[in-house]
């Protein structure tokens, strides 16, 4: 059994991660991030859920550049093959799940 207050996890450099669990081949990481990540694809699914501030998730669809605007408490997510980048509005703090090593 453990706590973790999310707020309270601010390392050193954006994205770096705090690992909360991994079962069965599948990662929980706290990510903090005040920089935006770079355009990806995972090699599996993934759910990115805010739990501190605001992120603009870009992705593409049909080869277009979408995006949606995540508040605290909103969850994004994506298939396999959903090319994404996150862009925080300032400081964000985020939960992801996904494959293990995925990037």
């Amino acid at each position: 059994m453990k706590t973790y207050v999310s707020k309270n996890y601010t390392p050193a450099n954006a994205w770096d991660a705090l690992d909360i669990a991994n079962f069965s081949g599948t990662s929980v990481r706290l990510h903090w991030t005040n920089q935006p990540y770079k355009w990806h694809i995972n090699d599996g699914e993934e759910v990115f859920a805010v739990l501190d501030g605001t992120v603009e998730m870009h992705y593409r669809e049909a080869g277009e550049v979408q995006s949606v605007l995540l508040n605290t408490g909103d969850i994004f997510y994506a298939s396999i093959g959903t090319e994404h980048v996150a862009h925080p509005q300032g400081e964000a703090r985020v939960l992801v799940i996904e494959k293990a090593g995925s990037i």
